[in-house]
C-alpha cells in the first residue's frame, strides 16, 4: 500500500521532545502516529484515558475520610450560624 502525506499542526517543543522520545523507542514520528492510528482503528477509540488525572494517594485517603465521615465539620442552617461558628474559631485562635 502506498503511503499518502498528511499536514498536522504541532507544537514545535512537543514534535522536538516526541522525536527524542521516539528515537530513543527506535522509531520515527512518522511511525509513532501511524502506530496510534492502528491502534485507534483497531479500538474504535482513544487508546489510552483521556482525561483529568488520576487522584494521588493523598487525595483518595481524603476521599474516602470524607465519604465516611471522618474530619467533617458539623453542618450549619444558616450562612449565619456557619459565620458564627468561624468566628468563635477565630477567638479561640487569638487567644493562643
Amino acid at each position: 500500500m502506498t503511503a499518502v502525506s498528511t499536514n498536522i499542526k504541532i507544537d514545535p517543543t512537543l514534535k522536538q521532545e516526541s522525536q527524542l522520545l521516539f528515537e530513543r523507542l527506535g522509531l520515527n514520528l512518522s511511525t509513532a502516529v501511524n502506530i496510534f492510528l492502528r491502534q485507534a482503528v483497531r479500538e474504535q477509540a482513544i487508546p489510552f484515558r483521556v482525561g483529568q488525572p488520576a487522584p494521588n494517594a493523598e487525595t483518595l485517603q481524603a476521599i474516602e475520610a470524607a465519604r465516611k465521615g471522618i474530619g467533617l465539620s458539623r453542618g450549619f442552617a444558616s450562612v449565619e450560624e456557619l459565620m458564627e461558628d468561624l468566628d468563635a474559631d477565630d477567638q479561640v485562635s487569638d487567644r493562643l
